[in-house]
């Protein structure tokens, strides 16, 4: 039986910071070459004074034995939220599984660093000695940050090693974000001191300290130099480009998770692992951003270089190597033979083989895009071969020798290019997709709603593996690790699955085999909260993502459900609010019933038409209307509805049955257009200026003539008309406007015609025919109303009516609205 895999889980604060990003790069790169399952955990994004990351609203305290096997811990990171000593504390928690800190040195605890002191002596020495500044500003990261202590302390004492007095009003301190440099840099303004320099201890703040120069009319490098400490990714392509300190930051990552492994192995790993850093030389401090040989290459080349005669390349390939493979920083162990390829290929270059040398740098570049590599670091490896070759050619050789060069800084430089037109594609791909899902995750005011949501949304996110599950109320919040949680959400291969049912200890994060998978994972687990005191449970969403979606979606999904909760506690206020009001709205509906049912007419009857009708009020009344009146030459129909339900409607109805009367009496021959828009602006007035409600209605109104003309205006559902000729049915859209929203109606209401002929059957109705649902909340609808007509079209219309009532209750036995018919079949004179 195999051996099963070893998880480790990666603990940092948040994600998308450039620190936290290329440490994670490291570690995931690393775990791929170890063959070891990822579980990367996060969720703390707000440093405060007091806060203790083992609250019950944090995930790291159900971090354990049962689901991981050893930790890599970002400390740097959360030492901004714990500060040192808390830090310690909470790496040393973990005990006995094997821990290794990621920027912080811990006494008993392996350790990865980098050489911040000599970091910062570097950077600011530069200013002072190339650069000959006398007035250097800095800019701290936070106190309790152990890295900003040390290359703060390193400042000042490259001050004092230099006899410059230190001016505390050149020292400012920031949070190691953008934002934080603007405001330091604004403070430093405000203090209104003259400096010349400033040297930021991340890269962050210097770029946000360069825009606040830039706001403020100060041009850099023209009138302050600026440099920075980290080398993230943004500082190589903002403008101008930034100096700053080099440091291996996916190579820390990566180092830390070999590290666990070792232990994991039975190994010993050391205490202290400190990496080097470089000084990158860029625009921002006046120096330029070019390739130039690295001072310790430089150094180890200077023999070849002066020696007489040509040198062989031969000779020197493993220092060749050597020096190559520093220029160019890799995370953890990969593409570790990529000098001796590109020298392989290069000897084959001058041996004759014409393009060798390019196609194995285009397979290079491409694999260190892949690894995340900064691809401007390759201008140094083509400067190291173009010095070391530069005697060993000459003449036309030589000529050849300066094109292959000139080809490869060139193909490098659209390599960096696109690598970085890639990374924002995918970043603001990844922002357009995550602004939808915001915007759907938003109006899911039930459980139900944010699981189906979740399901189609996820996908587009690129997860397809995804376990949300909610904590139970019935735990105790001083102890998080009893606590449990219930499956609500389950995703597998980008499929929707029935979560388990029960619960399950919430120190397993999620429901039994989803962390079990025989194949290796890389997953993300981060508490849903909304706020710093709510929390819902854990999400544990697979990988392939752009970082920004996972801490974007934590809080998206802290949001959505905390929408759920409210709604729901609104809904259980408005289910109180409509129990004690239930017996007011059951009298008013009893009232608006009798309105209703006595004012239809008992016996329609029009010359030439056979007439039958049907009105059944819900059991909230609404303002169903029709009516039909004789006249000498024909006869007048209307239907209509008025929107709401209760009392009011009924009374508008009451409005509108009472004018249309009168005005039909007065003008039997008269425009339909005009009595609609003339009962518009009556009812306008009396519902919105009198009563100061909102009612309207929908109303056609249609003067039938003996001939078999129809006229008709206004806006209703469809007028239907089954031709006895072909015996299908004909729908005739009534286009007007509603009545009772505008004040006039006038200019958008018309006549409109249609003619009967002998034996056709004409069909009116409320939308309480078609809208009428069935258990899986499918419409009626208007084709089945049609089909039905046509069934019975040849029937006595009352027949018809009845075949329409059995086939709308067949469908919804219970209709929740009013329902009306009016069904005529036309006789043509003699």
């Amino acid at each position: 039986m195999a051996a099963r895999r070893p998880t480790i889980a990666l603990l940092t604060d948040y994600l998308t910071g450039e620190y936290q990003s290329e440490v994670r790069f490291g570690v995931e790169r690393a775990a791929e070459e170890h063959d070891v399952n990822l579980l990367v955990v996060f969720g703390e994004t707000h440093a405060r004074a007091g806060y203790s990351m083992l609250s019950s609203a944090s995930v790291y305290p159900l971090i354990g034995a049962e689901t991981v096997d050893g930790l890599v811990i970002v400390s740097s990171a959360l030492t901004n939220h714990l500060g040192i000593e808390r830090t310690r504390a909470f790496c040393r928690s973990y005990a006995p599984l094997p821990v290794c800190s990621v920027g912080l040195a811990l006494d008993g605890v392996p350790s990865v660093l980098v050489d911040n002191a000599r970091g910062a002596e570097t950077i600011v020495a530069h200013m002072l000695d190339d650069h000959a500044c006398q007035r250097v500003a800095y800019i701290s990261g936070p106190p309790n940050n152990e890295e900003a202590t040390l290359r703060a302390d390193a400042y000042r004492r490259v001050l004092a090693a230099r006899s410059i007095p230190h001016d505390e009003r050149l020292f400012v301190v920031g949070d190691f974000l953008i934002e934080g440099g603007r405001r330091a840099m604004r403070e430093l303004l405000a203090r209104r001191v003259d400096f010349d320099a400033v040297v930021a201890g991340n890269d962050n703040m210097a770029l946000g300290a360069m825009e606040a120069l830039k706001a403020h009319g100060l041009d850099v490098p023209g009138d302050v130099l600026v440099c920075g400490f980290d080398d993230v990714a943004i500082s190589r392509v903002t403008k101008p480009s930034l100096t700053t300190i080099r440091q291996p930051i996916k190579q820390l990552g990566a180092l830390a998770l070999t590290n666990v492994v070792r232990m994991l192995g039975g190994e010993r790993a050391p205490e202290r692992s400190l990496l080097s850093v470089e000084l990158t030389r860029r625009e921002s401090c006046g120096c330029g951003y070019y390739a130039t040989l690295p001072r310790t290459s430089a150094r180890a080349f200077a023999p070849a270089l002066i020696a007489s005669g040509p040198p062989s390349l031969a000779d020197q390939r493993e220092d060749v190597a050597r020096a190559l493979a520093g220029a160019v920083i890799f995370p953890g162990a990969s593409r570790r033979a990529w000098p001796g390829e590109l020298l392989s290929a290069l000897e084959e270059e001058l041996a004759g083989q014409e393009g060798r040398f390019l196609e194995a740098l285009k397979g290079v570049l491409d694999d260190a895009a892949r690894e995340g590599v900064a691809l401007d670091q390759f201008q140094g490896a083509v400067t190291l071969l173009r010095a070391r070759l530069r005697r060993a050619s000459e003449g036309a050789q030589h000529d050849d020798i300066e094109r292959l060069w000139h080809a490869c800084r060139a193909l490098i430089a659209h390599a960096s290019a696109r690598a970085e037109a890639e990374r924002r594609l995918q970043i603001e791909l990844a922002s357009v997709h995550l602004s939808w899902t915001g915007r759907c995750l938003s109006t899911c005011l039930s459980l139900p709603v944010l699981r189906r949501t979740l399901a189609t949304e996820l996908p587009g996110l690129s997860l397809t593996r995804a376990a949300v599950s909610l904590f139970n109320d019935s735990h105790d919040p001083r102890d998080p690790r009893r606590a449990t949680l219930k499956p609500f959400f389950l995703m597998e291969d980008g499929r929707d699955v029935e979560p388990p049912r029960g619960s399950f200890p919430a120190r397993c994060l999620a429901p039994p085999g989803f962390l079990r998978s025989a194949e290796r994972w890389s997953v993300f687990a981060m508490p849903v909260t909304f706020g710093e005191a709510e929390r819902y449970g854990i999400a544990v969403l697979g990988g392939g993502a752009n970082e920004m979606v996972y801490d974007t979606l934590r809080l998206q999904l802290g949001s959505a459900l905390k929408a759920v909760a409210m709604h729901r506690d609104i809904v259980r206020e408005v289910e109180i609010r409509e129990r004690l009001e239930q017996e007011q709205r059951h009298k008013e509906s009893q009232v608006a019933q009798h309105i209703q049912t006595r004012l239809v007419p008992p016996h329609p009857a029009i010359a030439g038409l056979d007439l039958c009708a049907y009105m059944r009020p819900a059991a909230e009344v609404g303002g169903d209307y029709y009516d039909v009146i004789a006249t000498p030459e024909g006869g007048w129909l209307g239907i209509g509805d008025v929107a709401g339900h209760g009392l009011a409607a009924g009374l508008v109805m009451l409005m509108i049955q009472s004018m249309v009367a009168a005005m039909t009496r007065r003008a039997q021959a008269g425009s339909p257009a005009e009595i609609v828009s003339a009962l518009n602006q009556a009812i306008h007035d009396n519902v919105r200026d009198r009563l100061k409600r909102d009612e309207h209605a929908t109303l056609v109104l249609l003067r039938y003539e003996r001939g078999g003309r129809v006229t008709f205006a206004g806006a209703h559902d469809d007028i239907i008309v089954c031709r006895a000729s072909t015996r299908r049915c004909v729908c005739i859209p009534s286009s007007g406007v509603w009545v009772g929203v505008l004040p006039s109606i006038d200019a958008m209401t018309r006549d409109a015609e249609f003619s009967l002929e002998d034996g056709d059957v004409l069909v009116l109705y409320s939308d309480g025919v078609t809208e009428a649902r069935n258990a899986h909340r499918e419409q009626f609808g208007l084709e089945r109303l049609c089909a039905a007509i046509e069934a019975a079209q040849a029937e006595p219309v009352d027949a018809i009516r009845d075949r329409i009532l059995r086939d709308v209750e067949g469908w919804c036995p219970s209709p929740d609205d009013d329902m009306t018919l009016v069904v005529a079949r036309y006789h043509a004179p003699p």
